[in-house]
């Protein structure tokens, strides 16, 4: 099976060529820095570019917090890294294994790559159909993508890279294991995606109860700046406060439609509610969560 993934892999790349990302880093402090990926889903005209990702710069290195979806992405930060400063980029952590913000790793070579075991494990073991996956949605923009595994699991709740230190949060909900990284010298809250802003949340391994637990945790923290892994950064706590009626309308909606008895498309026809009007992609992200999330409350039902 890995030998037919690789050459599926291997004969698109014959026929591909360099996607221009147009990547342009934005300021968050005087050592801190993202890139904003466009609120929309994977396709040939973002390359993929769908994901958030940040930068700090320390007295001797630099510290990036995800890589995007593809080398190609990941080369393209590291150009637009180098225009603001020589320094290595030493230190690599990846928050959790959807692929928009991992598949980045194979441009860094000489790079520390930090991810929780269940991370790490995940994408050593299914880091190559994300590829494929990929390779089929936004086709020559992944050029070169290989797998480049974590190679240092994360325990310790201080990361303390070049004495630049930064408190590590182990949570869950958007995935089994998602990490979230404050900056307690900026104030920055790099979130990943257990924060989407203005963007609808994306649930295809999401356990909703323990995701709004972990929200309300956010919500206590005394940020400057959060960095959601989806949306524009944002100093206030709004975005968490969206994501948390977001998540209660969803659970909301699939059990009462389960206790009522509604199929699919009867949950599809409802009108979207006036306070998600907003959000970039409901439709699409809410028809898959009812899609993936809803036979398991059919199922509670009828126990």
């Amino acid at each position: 099976m890995k030998a037919l993934i690789f050459s599926i892999i291997s004969f698109s790349f014959l026929f591909s060529s360099s996607f221009d990302f147009k990547l342009k880093p934005i300021k968050l402090s005087d050592n801190s820095y993202y890139f904003y990926g466009k609120k929309e889903y994977f396709s040939p005209s973002n390359g993929g570019d769908i994901a958030n990702c940040a930068f700090i710069i320390t007295k001797k290195s630099v510290i990036l917090i995800d890589t995007g979806s593809s080398k190609e992405y990941g080369e393209q930060v590291k150009k637009e890294i180098r225009k603001i400063t020589s320094k290595p980029i030493k230190y690599i952590i990846n928050t959790h294994h959807h692929p928009d913000h991992f598949l980045g790793n194979a441009a860094f070579t000489n790079s520390d790559i930090y991810a929780t075991e269940f991370t790490k494990n995940d994408i050593e073991q299914n880091g190559e159909l994300y590829i494929v996956n990929l390779v089929n949605l936004i086709h020559d923009a992944m050029d070169g993508t290989r797998i480049k595994a974590p190679n240092q699991v994360l325990t310790t709740e201080t990361l303390n890279f070049d004495n630049y230190k930064l408190k590590v949060l182990y949570m869950d909900g958007h995935t089994e294991s998602d990490i979230v990284i404050f900056d307690e010298n900026s104030k920055i809250l790099y979130t990943s995606d257990l924060i989407f802003n203005k963007r609808t949340l994306t649930t295809p391994h999401a356990n909703i109860d323990e995701w709004i637990k972990s929200l309300y945790q956010l919500e206590k923290i005394n940020y400057s700046v959060l960095v959601p892994g989806h949306g524009i950064a944002s100093k206030t706590k709004e975005p968490i406060k969206e994501n948390i009626a977001y998540l209660n309308f969803l659970e909301n909606t699939l059990k009462d439609s389960a206790n009522k008895g509604l199929d699919i498309f009867e949950i599809l026809s409802k009108p979207i509610p006036k306070e998600f009007e907003d959000f970039a992609m409901f439709k699409e992200e809410f028809e898959r969560s009812i899609i993936n999330l809803y036979p398991s409350y059919e199922r509670n039902v009828n126990k």
